[in-house]
């Protein structure tokens, strides 16, 4: 089984970053226009030109290819975020069965080096637009996903992100099970919808991440039958 997580805000406080040739820290954010002013780092987006001319988000690739002891401390995807529940995921599926749903980088392997950003798709972030990036907006994101993918696809993740889970996993033809808590479930072409039903808004995708892991949700009969029976009878 593959488990996918959309990522989070709280980024560890110990994450790496790029850097410029200069040795300048690269926030990456949604819009570094709007971004407040700052003397300790430069701002960019994944897609902007790094110094070599590439795009950062291929030299970031290069650099998982090769990373040469990690001299710039970056840490893998997994890790990268405060909230335990991605640890939980990867302890409890194995982190080669385990992705991110970054709205900065996309559908990142959990052990794929990921530095600091600043993206998101909450519209709670529209006090800080620098960060907020728009369906609109053109990205070149990642899909780690193997090809001729075979084995079921459940998404924990909130309906900003789920146009961005549908796209990037469009040509996966094994069952995608998506849990949603709106009363209304979201327009997700191809997947099997499954509610979660908690009094948490912010933030519930953790909860149901962790309910599942632990074995506790009660899955219908049609997700049961999608994930089959030895995936329904975790133990």
């Amino acid at each position: 089984m593959i488990v996918v997580i959309q990522c989070a805000a709280s980024k560890r406080p110990d994450a790496g970053f790029l850097r410029r040739g200069d040795g300048r820290p690269v926030a990456f954010v949604a819009d570094p226009a709007l971004a407040p002013a700052s003397e300790r780092c430069v701002y960019a987006r994944p897609d902007d030109p790094a110094d070599d001319g590439v795009t950062w988000r291929k030299a970031l690739v290069r650099y998982n290819q090769d990373p040469g002891g990690n001299p710039l401390g970056l840490l893998p995807a997994f890790q990268l975020y405060e909230h335990p529940v991605y640890r939980q995921l990867a302890d409890r599926f194995g982190i080669g069965n385990t992705y991110i749903l970054s709205a900065g980088w996309g559908l990142l392997a959990a052990g794929f080096l990921t530095p600091y950003y600043d993206i998101t798709f909450s519209p709670a972030a529209r006090k800080q637009p620098h960060k907020r990036r728009k369906p609109a907006d053109s990205y070149e994101d990642l899909s780690m996903l193997p090809p001729g993918l075979s084995e079921p696809v459940v998404f924990f993740g909130g309906k900003d992100y789920v146009p961005l889970f549908c796209s990037l996993t469009s040509a996966v033809r094994a069952p995608k099970l998506l849990f949603y808590n709106s009363a209304q479930p979201p327009q997700a072409p191809g997947c099997l919808l499954e509610r979660f039903e908690t009094s948490t808004r912010t933030n519930w995708h953790y909860e149901c991440a962790s309910a599942f892991t632990d074995g506790r949700i009660d899955l219908s009969q049609a997700a049961r039958q999608a994930l089959g029976s030895a995936s329904a009878n975790r133990g």
